[in-house]
C-alpha cells in the first residue's frame, strides 16, 4: 500500500456507527430533551480532520441512517447532518487552529444551527415545537467537545487514519 492511500476507513465508519447507537440507545423519559447530537459531533470531528474524506455526501447518509433509526421525517436529520457538514468545511481551515475552548464555541453554535432546523421542519410540516431543554443539549456538546476531540485525535494517531 502507498504511503499516500487513505487509510482508517473503517475508523471511520465504525466512529460513526457507534454515534448511531449512542442517538438511539433507551434513556429516561425526562432525560430525552438534553440527548446529545452524537452524530452530529462525531460528523464535526471527521469533517474538521480529514476534509477530503468526509463531507457533505457521508453527512447525509448518516443523517438518513439517523431518520431511519428514529423514525422521524425523511430527511430531516439528513438535511441538518448536510448543513452541519457544509458549515465545518467551509470553516474547517479557521477552526483546526483555534484553541480548544473555541472550537468548542463554534461546535456549539454549530449544533444550535441542527437544533434549529430540526424545528423548523418540524414546524414546517405541522408538529409542535420542541420543549426549551432541548436548547440545551447543543450546549452540552460544546461542553463535551474537547474531551470528544482528544479521544478522536487520539484514535485517529493510534490507527493512522489519514
Amino acid at each position: 500500500m502507498s504511503p499516500e492511500a487513505p487509510q482508517g476507513r473503517g475508523i471511520i465508519a465504525l466512529t460513526l456507527v457507534i454515534s448511531l447507537v449512542l442517538s438511539i440507545m433507551p434513556m429516561p423519559e425526562n432525560l430525552q430533551h438534553y440527548r446529545l447530537q452524537w452524530s452530529a459531533l462525531v460528523l464535526i470531528y471527521w469533517c474538521m480532520a480529514l476534509p477530503e474524506r468526509v463531507g457533505v455526501g457521508i453527512g447525509f447518509f448518516v443523517g438518513l441512517l439517523l431518520d431511519i433509526l428514529t423514525g422521524t421525517l425523511l430527511g430531516q436529520h439528513a438535511f441538518g447532518l448536510s448543513v452541519i457538514s457544509f458549515l465545518t468545511l467551509k470553516a474547517h481551515k479557521r477552526v483546526r487552529v483555534f484553541p480548544l475552548w473555541q472550537q468548542s464555541v463554534f461546535v456549539a453554535l454549530i449544533l444550535y444551527v441542527d437544533r434549529l432546523l430540526f424545528f423548523w421542519v418540524d414546524g414546517a410540516i405541522g408538529r409542535p415545537a420542541g420543549m426549551m431543554e432541548s436548547w440545551i443539549a447543543p450546549l452540552l456538546g460544546g461542553l463535551i467537545w474537547p474531551w470528544l476531540f482528544i479521544v478522536f485525535r487520539d484514535l485517529r494517531r493510534r490507527f493512522h487514519v489519514r
